[in-house]
């Protein structure tokens, strides 16, 4: 007669309440998911057939255990996405003050969206420590060089130093030993490995040369005034005095006052442009030196520059294009060979750079000679027309 089994009967087979279901029943009795090649357990089934509580448990949970991170117990306080929320409504109310740029409080939004992907929406600030931020600096350091990894650590820690100010938390945050800018010197060798971010006069006449309108006077706008895509973009009618072959328009990024003489290449693509210009499709645009086919500004609030992509095409066509060479290498070009004219003041005025705090001299210059002006202009134009200069 055989002997009976000494194994005890396992209780009802629990199932997945549906297909979709995220967890499963484990052999143990618990409903599991299995991360990172570990399995993870979210309470007895025989105490939640259905699955509820280690639903919640596991959306509570997840963004901790997909980052590797050991969930922390809940408490009452500020969480990563709480500080972000308050951060983005604040940013937000600059931006509808013109205080700030809507590609700003975007590029603060991209920011915010990463930090509470790799700490966690419900992580409490004050349970952060130099771990989790040298997490996040390596989640950021896989799609960022040394530059734009500086660039959004920079934003992060703006964004926690809003937290302290605000007094939403009652300390500074402590990001640890590594949550650091790339340093000059890694930020030398990548800038080296790219190359000089300019153009030489024969590429840069064959570019001004091939460029359709209006692109070719931007580009000469570029060339001759040190201006960037932003510049070009937003310049109104009223800061043109043709007649008189000067413009005169405030830096937009910083407010800083500049004043150019014109070459007559330029005064005549601006002519040219402006005469070809289309009817703008909104009347608040009317004021505007520069309109797309579609009558719209060339000025948008994101990070694909329609004049930046414009010129990357021609630069394309012409075999001319290399990382590091886009529309704004022509402010670097500009600057790189003013700065032979040997007169840096006036250079830096044209530029529209803000005064070193430790120019004392700055603060009391008032203004710089129109004649001073004049020769830095002339000088960039003698390198890239004189052709004896350039063979």
């Amino acid at each position: 007669m055989p002997s009976k089994s000494t194994r005890k009967r396992r209780p009802g087979k629990v199932s997945k309440p549906h297909p979709d279901f995220p967890l499963f029943p484990h052999a143990t009795g618990r409903w599991a998911k299995k991360i990172k090649g570990k399995f993870c357990y979210f309470g007895k089934t025989v105490d939640d057939p259905q699955g509820q509580a280690a639903l919640e448990r596991w959306l509570d949970e997840k963004d901790d255990l997909l980052a590797g991170r050991t969930p922390r117990a809940k408490a009452d306080g500020l969480t990563v996405a709480d500080l972000c929320n308050h951060f983005l409504t604040a940013k937000k109310h600059l931006a509808d003050t013109g205080e700030i740029t809507l590609r700003t409080c975007g590029d603060y939004f991209t920011t915010c969206k990463q930090v509470v992907a790799a700490l966690g929406k419900d992580r409490l600030l004050t349970d952060l420590g130099g771990g989790d931020f040298d997490h996040l600096r390596r989640v950021l350091a896989k799609t960022r060089g040394p530059v734009a990894l500086g660039n959004e650590i920079g934003r992060v820690r703006v964004l926690f130093k809003f937290g302290y100010d605000a007094s939403l938390i009652d300390r500074p945050v402590r990001y640890g030993a590594t949550f650091k800018r790339p340093t000059k010197k890694v930020l030398r060798i990548a800038r080296a490995k790219v190359g000089p971010r300019m153009f030489d006069a024969p590429e840069l006449r064959r570019i001004i040369e091939s460029a359709p309108m209006p692109l070719r006077t931007m580009i000469l706008l570029g060339t001759n005034c040190g201006y960037g895509n932003h510049d070009c973009a937003t310049l109104p009618m009223k800061a043109l005095d043709l007649d008189k072959d000067w413009l005169v328009y405030s830096r937009p990024k910083t407010g800083i006052d500049r004043r150019c003489p014109l070459w007559p290449e330029t005064v005549a693509a601006l002519r040219e442009a402006i005469a070809n210009r289309p009817t703008p499709k909104a009347a608040g645009d009317a004021g505007l030196v520069f309109l797309t086919k579609r009558r719209q500004p060339w000025g948008k609030d994101t990070k694909a520059s329609p004049i930046s992509a414009e010129f990357r095409k021609l630069l394309v066509k012409l075999n001319l294009y290399r990382r590091g060479r886009g529309f704004y290498a022509l402010r670097h070009t500009f600057a790189t060979v003013a700065s032979g004219s040997r007169d840096q003041v006036a250079v830096d005025y044209l530029m529209g750079h803000c005064p070193s705090s430790a120019d004392m001299s700055a603060r009391y210059r008032e203004r710089i000679g129109d004649d001073r002006l004049e020769d830095v202009t002339e000088y960039v134009r003698e390198w890239l027309y004189d052709s004896e200069k350039n063979k």
